[in-house]
Formats: structure tokens, sequence, C-alpha cells
């Protein structure tokens, strides 16, 4: 039985290809991609293509882009057994980590991947990052997806897309997981880790659910930094501050203060950390009690591409019960740590 997989172009180096009169990349249309890669046609699914409109830098996709994208994944969810997004990659994790809180029961996988380098190219990485997503947007066992969630394909490693970023404008491997292992591996053998992939634990429908807010903001604490600025940010329901190592902040009566004024005015604080690798630790350090005094949320090892999507998502979301600090720090599709 062949399975049949959506692919969504939105856009992107991938879909580009060099115009030899001008010199620079314009978009192709990828309905042609067949052409481009005809190893296509060996594949073991049936693929069809929805392409954007109009192609976007991946740096012009934000909320109504992920609206749009899982739009389409609800309209064709029972069409399909498998979707794949193709994106630019400077803010795919951004759009991986909000699908992944905006795709609700997800049971089939939702697979984002781009490259490097035009399609078009002849050293490009954009052939084996689209065939073999290809692979696992297709990948079936007993009549069951293997992978049930959204997650980022690059450069032979499948990773969560809610746990990844991007670290290197340069390398094909552009993107780490720094606290989640990789979900799976391409090498002469496809792989996946079947005891790390997230499953829903429910069999309610799947549904898209649209829920965005614009109210939150993420600020990077720097030294010297003049914390008095960050209550004049109006209309803000959730501050990220992303602070020193695991969870330190300039200890003073003024910034405790400042916090307090932030969080009496209504506005929530998370805090992440600016490190890569690991997580939030309140209490480790005393330059971290600062924020159980004021009843900060500790976000844990979760990244900030993750952090405020998840935001973006919850805020003021009804279909939520409890309130916005409960919901933030449950582990909703594997984009935090279970810590004993």
């Amino acid at each position: 039985m062949k399975r049949k997989v959506l692919i969504i172009y939105t856009g992107g180096t991938i879909g580009m290809e060099k115009d030899y009169e001008t010199g620079s990349l314009r978009a192709f249309d990828f309905n042609h991609i067949f052409n481009k890669i005809p190893e296509m046609n060996l594949l073991e699914c049936e693929i069809s293509v929805h392409q954007f409109s109009e192609p976007l830098d991946s740096s012009d996709v934000g909320p109504e882009e992920w609206k749009q994208i899982a739009k389409l994944i609800e309209k064709n969810y029972e069409i399909f057994d498998g979707f794949l997004i193709l994106h630019g990659t400077d803010t795919m994790a951004y759009t991986a980590s909000a699908l992944s809180f905006m795709l609700n029961n997800l049971k089939k996988p939702v697979i984002l991947t781009g490259s490097q380098l035009p399609i078009g190219d002849l050293r490009t990485d954009a052939k084996e990052n689209l065939l073999t997503s290809l692979y696992y947007a297709s990948l079936y066992e007993n009549d069951e997806a293997v992978v049930q969630e959204v997650a980022l394909y690059f450069e032979y490693k499948l990773l969560r897309g809610n746990r990844c970023l991007k670290y290197s404008a340069e390398n094909f491997d552009a993107f780490i997981s720094p606290n989640y292992p990789i979900l799976g591996e391409s090498g002469v053998h496809l792989k996946v880790e079947e005891s790390r992939l997230f499953k829903t634990n429910t069999n309610d429908d799947f549904f898209a659910d649209l829920h965005l807010s614009d109210r939150v903001f993420l600020w990077r604490i720097f030294p010297g930094i003049n914390l008095e600025n960050l209550p004049e940010i109006p209309k803000i329901k959730v501050l990220i501050l992303q602070v020193f190592g695991s969870g330190t902040i300039f200890s003073s009566q003024k910034t405790e203060e400042i916090l307090q004024k932030i969080k009496d005015n209504g506005t929530e604080i998370v805090v992440i950390s600016q490190c890569i690798s690991g997580g939030i630790s309140l209490g480790k350090y005393n330059n971290s009690n600062i924020f159980k005094k004021v009843g900060a949320i500790s976000g844990e090892d979760i990244t900030a591409e993750s952090a405020l999507a998840k935001a973006m998502h919850l805020i003021d979301n009804t279909r939520y019960k409890g309130s916005f600090g409960e919901n933030f720090s449950k582990n909703l599709r594997g984009e935090i740590s279970e810590f004993e």
C-alpha cells in the first residue's frame, strides 16, 4: 500500500534556482519538483504538492503563516498519511515549535526540512534532505505511523521539532537538539529510536488549535542592563527572560522590586537559560532565588524558540484548564525534560 504524502512548500533556499542572466536566486514552480529530482518517482509513496501563492523567505514566516500551515494539515488530515513542510532554515525551529502545540492529537508524521544550498546547485544538500524526509513522512508499521509528532530532518538526523535550534549559518549540519537525543538517523539504513518518539495518549480526534497571542516578549539579560526599562513594555502578558547559566541574575533589592512590579502589573515572568545546553535550576545558586521570591516560572530546559511558541499558544487559550503558569510548566509535547 502506497502512503500518500502532502508536500507544503512555503519557500526558502530549497526551492530556489539561479537565474543565469542576473546571477540571483529565484523561486521555481515547485509543481515541477519531479523534473528536478526524478528519484522522487522511485519512492514508495504518492506525492502531492501545495505551494504558497508567493514563496516566502523564512524571516517572513510568522504566526499567520503557522496558522495557514496548520489549517492546510487539518483540511487534508484524513486524505494524507504524512506531511512534509519545506521551509527556509532561519526560522524553521520557530515554525516546528509552534506547530507542535497547534496540532492536537497528532498521529501522523509532520516533518519539516529545507537546505543550505539551492536545489539546483551541484553540491546541494536539498536532494538528500527532501528524499529522506519523504521516507520519514511515509514511514508506517502495522498500519500505524512510526513518527506521530512534529519533527525536523536535516543532514542525516531526525530531531524533535520543539527541541531543536539552528546553530550554523554555513554548515550543512545546521540544526542541533541540545537537550534531547535525536529521534532517528539516516545512513545505510534508516533508523528510528522509537523509545524517544512522542505519542499522544488520547484517542480523541485530531484538530488544529489556531490560538496564538502576540502579547509575549523575549528579553536577553546582559551585564549592565537597565532593568527599569522592562516595566515600560506595554500590553505584555508574558515576559520571557533569558538569563545567565542555570537561572541567575544580578541580585539586588532594586532587581527584585522591578521584577515584582512587572508581576504586579499582571505580566507572567518565564525564566529560560542563555546556554544552549542544560536548563534552569532555581535555587541552585543564591542569585536565582530572586525568581522564586517573585513567583517566576521556570522554563526548565526549553529552547527559546519553543518557549516563545508555547507562551503564544497558551496566553488566554480557553482550551486549557488552570493557570498559565500551571500549563506552561507541563510537558505538553515533549518540549521539556521531566526530571525525577
